[in-house]
């Protein structure tokens, strides 16, 4: 047996086990997940203290950020016993476990007739948030990079279409963007990463920022929504809608791409702001911009 098959039916024995298990233990599975990573993880602690390090400087002191990674840590293996227990889920079991705030900007814009472009973050468990609004609202369209290892890749991808939500890949995502939109699909993009793009401020400092979303609202006027999710409690969680970004037309794209993309970055930078410890810190997220700090 290969260590792919091996890997493979461990996951669906712990699929299995923890429909069954109950939730104090699932906690402290969680916690104990969590410690093993904060303590022995070096690569991914030491890229989430540097980032730290680097927008708060002495502004937070050491035990602070020190708090922030461990809670990362335990945001991680909570999304990751999410992600197995996810696996074929019912409708009405999985919005048990999220509720949705001001959608009748979501609404709104799908009886408006324009395309619907979400944009989101690495921010509390960002899986499930699609999942949510697939079962609830509307089929959607996400964009994801396949996984390295075709097991588990696969048992990504399954997880991610459920409810008649259809992925496509990353790479040379932009045609395959642009044909969603023009089939008024509502299309769902996770703009927090070092993304080759145009350059805003964040958390203060330069970095680089996709300008898709930016790009498909001006050449084909798709609302832009920012829709984020945030843990309320174990397996509980609270998904907003905002207000729609809208940015004045004119003959200068350029400048209106920037001044799209910025209002991106600040109400990304907000709801991290609101919860740190749910955002994923081990992105090398400004690497384009401070290369030499990583």
């Amino acid at each position: 047996m290969t260590n792919d098959n091996i890997s493979y039916y461990t996951f669906i024995a712990l699929q299995k086990i923890s429909k069954v298990m109950p939730k104090f233990l699932k906690i402290v599975l969680a916690k104990l997940l969590a410690f093993s990573f904060y303590k022995f993880h070096k690569k991914y602690y030491n890229r989430a203290k540097t980032n730290l390090d680097f927008i708060y400087e002495d502004r937070l002191s050491f035990r602070e950020k020190e708090r922030i990674i461990k809670d990362m840590f335990y945001n991680l293996a909570q999304n990751f016993g999410s992600f197995i227990e996810n696996q074929g889920v019912s409708k009405e079991k999985l919005l048990q476990k999220v509720t949705f705030k001001n959608d009748k900007v979501f609404k709104d814009a799908l009886s408006s007739g324009k395309a619907v472009v979400f944009i989101t973050a690495h921010h509390s468990n960002w899986e499930i948030l699609p999942l949510a609004i697939a079962a609830k609202y509307h089929p959607l369209v996400g964009v994801g990079r396949p996984l390295k290892q075709k097991w588990l890749d696969k048992i990504l991808k399954r997880n991610r279409e459920q409810f008649d939500i259809e992925m496509i890949d990353k790479n040379g995502a932009m045609r395959h963007m642009v044909k969603v939109v023009k089939s008024k699909k509502p299309l769902g993009l996770l703009v927090d990463q070092n993304l080759e793009g145009v350059v805003v401020d964040f958390m203060g400092k330069r970095a680089s920022h996709t300008t898709s979303a930016a790009l498909l609202a001006y050449k084909y006027d798709a609302v832009v929504i920012p829709c984020f999710i945030k843990r309320v409690g174990f397996e509980r969680y609270e998904a907003r809608f905002y207000e729609p970004i809208e940015v004045e037309k004119s003959d200068n794209i350029e400048q209106y791409i920037l001044h799209h993309t910025q209002k991106q970055a600040k109400i990304t930078e907000m709801v991290i702001e609101e919860s740190p410890s749910e955002w994923l810190w081990i992105h090398r997220r400004w690497k384009r911009e401070y290369p030499e700090i990583y």
